[in-house]
């Protein structure tokens, strides 16, 4: 069984008890989330495929942590006008394990 779920302007493909890191939610941890917009969700050898969503298909996955990605570093610069801009950036997400793809 595995559904592929879109997030965060992301697409992603889970099955339960699998663990990833998504952009950042707005969601406690250790609280549950339902997650709706399914684009593909296989059981046994059923395929269902959306356009653009599976209608009644849900993700439920629990959040485990909040972080922040590794520091990426942003540097600007155009050559000969003395002009150079130095940023880092580190992006947030959200470490969720999902419990169970309900079609």
């Amino acid at each position: 069984m595995y559904a592929v779920i879109e997030t965060g302007g992301k697409q992603y493909r889970v099955q339960p008890g699998e663990v990833l890191a998504i952009e950042k939610l707005d969601a406690e941890v250790g609280s549950t989330v339902e997650i709706t917009a399914v684009l593909t969700a296989k059981k046994d050898s059923v395929v269902k495929i959306g356009m653009p969503y599976v209608e009644g298909a849900k993700v439920l996955a629990r959040v485990l942590e909040h972080g922040r990605g590794k520091k990426i570093t942003v540097f600007k610069y155009k050559a000969k006008k003395n002009y150079k801009k130095k940023q880092g950036h580190r992006q947030p997400y959200t470490r969720i394990k999902v419990e169970d793809i309900v079609i």
